[in-house]
């Protein structure tokens, strides 16, 4: 995305990546807040979906049960308004999100869902990143616990040889021996 667009932005990168949330191990956004951010209602966006159910499969969309919207008006502040809602959302994964914006077909729903896969696919990227500087680190871990293993094993034989030494009878001294006697 260019400065330029950046700048024209309808929304903020910020606002999109808060409202992005992980659901059933997946990174996913509540239709209430895609409505919200492509400036249509809710109830238009669920009827675009409804007319279009085909687009949008499991692993597009899903509803959430009563449990995980509990959970979610619990946690996420601004989706207070759903707890006395009788209906329970919908959640869209990244490609569910592109698929609204291809049914809802508004100027504004193509650049705001642009805007969103763009942030997606930064978290994607940090999470990545995230899980490579992991491995490198449990690569360290495992280096400095066989280091510490061989350290502890010197120390041993350390032990060892300062108490065999301790248990020596002392030798016979070797060499000239002056006559004082």
């Amino acid at each position: 995305m260019t400065e330029n667009t950046n700048e024209k932005s309808l929304v903020t990168n910020e606002l999109i990546a808060s409202r992005i949330l992980l659901i059933r191990d997946q990174k996913v956004m509540v239709d209430a807040d895609i409505a919200e951010l492509y400036g249509v209602t809710t109830k238009r966006l669920n009827e675009q979906v409804k007319r279009n159910i085909n687009r949008f499969p499991s692993n597009f969309m899903f509803e959430l049960t009563k449990e995980e919207k509990n959970q979610v008006v619990a946690n996420c502040d601004h989706l207070e308004k759903l707890k006395f809602s009788p209906v329970l959302p919908k959640v869209f994964t990244e490609h569910g999100v592109m698929m609204v914006a291809n049914v809802l077909t508004s100027e504004r729903a193509i650049q705001v869902s642009i805007q969103i896969i763009e942030v997606f696919v930064k978290m994607r990227e940090m999470l990545t990143d995230n899980l490579s500087l992991k491995l490198d680190i449990e690569e360290i871990k495992k280096k400095l616990s066989s280091q510490s293993k061989n350290i502890e094993l010197v120390f041993n034989y350390l032990d060892e040889l300062t108490e065999k030494k301790d248990n020596e009878e002392p030798r016979k001294k070797v060499g000239y021996k002056p006559d004082t006697e």
